[in-house]
């Protein structure tokens, strides 16, 4: 039975009226009076000098009111990292004057009167470029003599090593040793809507800059530093936006060129980045190679795991060391292995830059390590998820590599979804090409990646009951404004339409890190919700002497203040706040709160240490069907499990579940952003194949509640996870169906009928 009144009910999103009507407004609706129209000069090259730009022609242009290039900035590289800690990461420029390093590189951007004279002004911008031979393939980019890509000695942007207990020991401890190699591959994050931003300078020389983005603090600093002026001088708002996925969390070119085009003709200025350029320039998941040795006892137990990681960095950092990290911590981080030693190379090549997308980095890992699992199981003539379940891990547990395990659900998802697709009845039947599949899960509650972590937020009450809601955080489409409002109605007592989110805006809501890294509910959910038990508090300490009571056996729920265990000894929420504001020691009622954890993650070099103060658990079965003609794999049905501690709405941690299943079955049957020699082949939805509705039967969600004590409400993430453990899942079906291994994603019809065929002829 649930005990509170918000929290756990099923409740609808409190932005759905004014999207499905239309009145939500994005970044690209925004228009200002004498607004301009911004457009960016990007490379044809995807390596070559720069050795001149002219860009008189377009400045003569009617209708131009600027140009700027590399001259018109400091030059200054930044990434997304600090600084002062890791100043060997800094690889970037906003405009780049000295030399491109991919197609796409942001060379010199305008601003005019109109969207066509501003792409006909690009047209006019004579650039000279002296091409270089590229690097395209990172296996190729870490060879001697190889092109190099920066001004370093290889093409290697980060190492990280990680070696714990003794490997060598762990496999001669082993009965079987099975070593695999497995490919993944390049994929666009989607977003319906695409990247666009308004900037405009005031005569102070303050900027405000509307950008649909999911760190505005972070965007804040970055921007302020590129421009040399203080970060109170830069106000970040957050409008509507559609999507996602890890694509908004960083700072982005034509963001600072539209503040800096604004700076330049004091009007404001818009840039909205059409489809191609946000396949071309913006960030895809990391393209990685695992090769992958692991170790086991004739009875299924892991005695050791050897890997090596080769991360397609491409041409500039973005979020490639994280990336690399996620991917060496998830690889061991849901099953029990003593002995590890594991070695990832991010290296950089000419092709676009890769960046954060949803699971990032474990969904590389998962399928490696499940498919992997599902190989030794039949190597042992042992089922699948029995040797998972040995190996899993639990709750209360340390890992070798320093994760802290508080809460786990992962054997009750792995039985619920072992259950669902009828595990036991199905596997290894092979009737009518159908078989099963299943693969786990592990994902962070948001990472402890540097001191700038903290969380924070700011509860306003009003005298009648209402309450405003300020937080730094953006609701990049997965619901996490509502979630926070109901925390807040659930704190207060008052009900979810009595709360009031305010769009995220650095000049009036406070600090917060991002909407990313499955961090909302968890580090911002707590700082909501000690902001609202301060609001109540403060509430609390005023009404009590009226109610003659002690102000800790005061009760607010269902729009009441009372006394605890005399309900009728009590007066409405909105006479309580009026009364207590005029009070002879009344004062406003502002609660505040915030959240932040120790720093103890070590250096990016490793992958050893605590990752995040919480960690999701989950399962995925699946069921498919193969066409033997046409090598077309059908997904008959997915079963995702997952342990989000305690579902604040189920209805949304359901729609994030399916989210992470539509997504992972794209990327895993058919979704590939393809490259030839640095350029997108497939630049449009006409080319690029995401899934529709018509490609899925049937997708089932189980919520296990384990409870996070650390969590508001016992929450953790439930974003992401889930969709680590879709592409194993399918490619060990696939396995199941008709008997063929494919370890290089996506799972292709070519790639489906070349196996067959190789197997029909004997050579598998």
């Amino acid at each position: 039975m649930n005990e509170q009144s918000v929290v756990g009910h099923r409740l609808p999103p409190i932005d759905s009226g004014v999207k499905s009507t239309g009145e939500a407004q994005y970044a690209s609706d925004i228009a200002l009076p004498h607004m301009l129209h911004g457009k960016v000069l990007r490379s044809p090259y995807p390596h070559a000098l720069i050795k001149n730009i002219d860009a008189s022609k377009a400045k003569r242009l009617p209708g131009v009111k600027a140009v700027v290039t590399a001259a018109d900035t400091f030059g200054m590289k930044y990434s997304i990292y600090s600084p002062a800690a890791y100043p060997e990461l800094l690889d970037k420029q906003a405009l780049v004057g000295d030399k491109v390093r991919h197609i796409g590189d942001e060379v010199a951007a305008v601003a005019a009167v109109d969207e066509d004279s501003a792409l006909l002004a690009l047209e006019l911008i004579d650039v000279d470029y002296q091409e270089l031979a590229g690097v395209f393939d990172p296996l190729d980019a870490i060879e001697a003599g190889a092109p190099l890509v920066h001004d370093k000695e290889r093409n290697i942007a980060w190492e990280i090593n990680l070696d714990v207990g003794d490997v060598e020991k762990g496999f001669a401890q082993a009965d079987h040793i099975r070593a695999d190699k497995f490919t993944t591959h390049r994929m666009s994050h989607c977003p319906l809507e695409t990247h666009a931003c308004v900037a405009t300078f005031d005569i102070s020389g303050r900027v405000t800059i509307w950008s649909a983005n999911q760190a505005p603090y972070r965007i804040r600093m970055f921007l302020a530093r590129l421009m040399r002026i203080p970060e109170s001088q830069v106000r970040v708002i957050v409008p509507a936006q559609g999507g996602g996925f890890g694509c908004r969390a960083e700072l982005f070119p034509h963001e600072f060129c539209c503040a800096l085009l604004s700076q330049k003709t004091s009007r404001p200025v818009k840039i909205v980045l059409d489809r191609e350029e946000v396949f071309a320039a913006t960030r895809y998941r990391h393209p990685m190679m695992i090769e992958v040795k692991t170790g086991v006892t004739k009875d299924g137990i892991i005695t050791a795991r050897q890997s090596r990681i080769t991360v397609d960095n491409g041409a500039y950092n973005s979020t490639g060391p994280i990336s690399s990290q996620l991917c060496m911590t998830f690889l061991h981080g849901v099953y029990h292995i003593p002995n590890i030693k594991s070695d990832a190379f991010l290296v950089y090549t000419n092709n676009p830059p890769g960046g954060p997308m949803r699971g990032h980095g474990g969904v590389q890992a998962r399928f490696a390590c499940d498919s992997h699992m599902d190989m030794i199981a039949e190597d042992l003539g042992m089922d699948t998820a029995e040797l998972m379940l040995r190996n899993a891990v639990g709750p209360g547990e340390t890992l070798a590599h320093g994760l802290k395990i508080s809460s786990c659900g992962l054997k009750e998802c792995m039985e619920k979804s072992s259950s669902a697709v009828s595990w036991k009845s199905k596997r290894r039947k092979r009737e009518g090409y159908k078989g099963v599949g299943l693969a786990c899960h592990a994902f962070i509650s948001g990472v402890n990646q540097d001191p700038y972590v903290c969380h924070s937020a700011l509860v306003k009450v009003h005298e009648d009951g209402g309450i405003s809601l300020l937080t730094g955080v953006s609701d990049c489409g997965q619901g996490c404004n509502t979630v926070l409002s109901m925390i807040v109605a659930e704190e207060f007592g008052v009900g979810l339409d009595d709360i009031r989110f305010v769009t995220p805006d650095t000049e009036i809501t406070p600090l917060d890190r991002g909407s990313f890294s499955s961090r909302v509910t968890f580090w911002t959910g707590n700082a909501v919700k000690a902001a609202a038990a301060d609001a109540r508090e403060q509430l609390f300490k005023i009404i009590a002497d009226k109610l003659e009571a002690n102000p800790a056996d005061l009760i607010a729920k269902d729009r009441r203040v009372y006394v605890a265990g005399t309900p009728e000894k009590g007066l409405p929420i909105d006479e309580a706040i009026k009364y207590a504001q005029l009070a002879s020691e009344g004062r406003p009622i502002i609660g505040r709160g915030f959240f932040t954890q120790p720093f103890d993650h070590p250096h990016l070099k490793s992958a050893l240490g605590n990752q995040s103060p919480a960690y999701s658990f989950g399962s995925t079965g699946a069921e498919v069907k193969v066409d033997p003609d046409t090598g077309r794999v059908q997904l008959l049905r997915l079963i995702i499990s997952h342990d989000c501690g305690r579902a604040i709405n189920p209805m949304t941690v359901e729609g994030q579940l399916e989210g992470c299943a539509v997504m992972g079955a794209g990327a895993t049957l058919t979704e590939h952003l393809m490259l030839k020699d640095g350029q997108v082949l497939s630049p449009s939805f006409l080319d690029y194949r995401l899934p529709t509705a018509l490609d899925f039967q049937e997708v089932d969600c189980a919520i296990v509640e384990s409870f996070e004590p650390k969590g508001p409400y016992g929450a953790k993430e439930a974003g992401e996870g889930t969709i680590l453990s879709v592409a194993p899942a399918i490619a060990n079906a696939l396995y199941d169906a008709v008997g063929i291994r494919i370890t290089d994603l996506p799972l292709t019809p070519e790639k489906v009928l070349a196996s067959l065929e190789r197997k029909l002829a004997g050579r598998v």
